[in-house]
């Protein structure tokens, strides 16, 4: 495994805030996350989140809706995290690994770091992944964006030159990557999360926009239901109307796709074209259950 070392991290005068030791997903986690940014949630501030948007997390942060719910994706990951931190342990005798708290920096206390493991002066962070899809070449730096944005959030809050990522790859193929400090892309970050702070502050709310989540956050903004009519613009009805056609048009194109695609996989697992994978056949009780696609919204070209 080839590890390459960019510039290192500039550490705060001061050390960083420790703002305690707290489960993940608790009361007091949520808690000590409330008033800034923790490392999950600074690729939503930008956009590159799969989970959160913007929008959600804005409405989440002023209390207007719940915390998000812990899934089963969110369960596993936390169970697994200790398990995949001895692994990494075992393969780096030479390298003291540590628990981590939830810390603050110390002059930026908006900017929240939980890591999950010290090494050493840098860090660790465990994750789980359903396929290899964003994984790259073991050793590099290619690691899914939102995850490489929140190792570069917790770096700039330490003062950490790397954060090596462990990941456990559909339940049983174990990788390491590393990520260095990069004080530019460290500094978008910084700054969207100080924007992004700022916005809270004076009530600005967010654009909405086309994420799951912005949805969802939406739905559950409004409590109630007052059996009135209330009038609309007309370039909101007539976008809708627009988008609605196109949906169910590009609906019945999918599902013509997805036949196609299965019929010429047969038996198959999974769909390639020039030994790239484009979707992946489930079974259950001997016939087809799902076709998954291969890219997600936030990795279309």
């Amino acid at each position: 495994m080839t590890i390459t070392t960019d510039a290192g991290a500039q550490a705060p005068a001061v050390g960083p805030t420790v703002l305690g030791w707290f489960e993940p997903g608790s009361d007091d986690w949520h808690a000590a996350r409330a008033q800034g940014i923790g490392g999950s949630e600074i690729a939503a501030v930008l956009g590159l989140s799969p989970y959160e948007s913007r929008f959600s997390l804005w409405h989440r942060k002023k209390g207007l809706i719940a915390p998000v719910e812990e899934s089963e994706e969110m369960y596993w990951g936390k169970e697994h995290e200790p398990a995949i931190c001895r692994r990494f342990a075992r393969n780096h005798p030479d390298l003291d690994v540590t628990p981590a708290p939830t810390y603050a920096h110390p002059d930026r206390p908006w900017q929240i770091a939980n890591p999950d493991r010290h090494v050493g002066p840098d860090l660790l962070e465990a994750k789980t992944s359903r396929d290899a899809e964003g994984w790259g070449e073991e050793g590099t730096s290619q690691i899914p964006v939102h995850y490489r944005a929140q190792c570069l959030h917790y770096m700039d809050v330490l003062g950490a030159r790397r954060c090596w990522v462990a990941v456990l790859i559909a339940g049983s193929e174990y990788r390491e990557y590393v990520v260095d400090y990069d004080e530019d892309e460290a500094r978008i970050l910084r700054d969207a999360g100080a924007r992004f702070m700022d916005d809270l502050a004076r009530d600005v709310r967010p654009d909405i926009d086309g994420h799951s989540a912005t949805y969802q956050a939406v739905r559950e903004i409004p409590e109630g239901l007052d059996p009135i009519d209330v009038e609309i613009p007309t370039v909101l009805r007539d976008r809708f109307h627009t988008a609605q056609d196109a949906y169910w048009a590009a609906e019945d194109e999918l599902t013509a796709c997805k036949s196609e695609l299965l019929d010429a996989i047969g038996t198959g697992q999974r769909a390639v074209c020039e030994r790239e994978r484009v979707a992946t056949r489930t079974v259950r009780s001997g016939r087809t259950y799902s076709l998954m696609p291969a890219r997600t919204r936030r990795n279309a070209r």
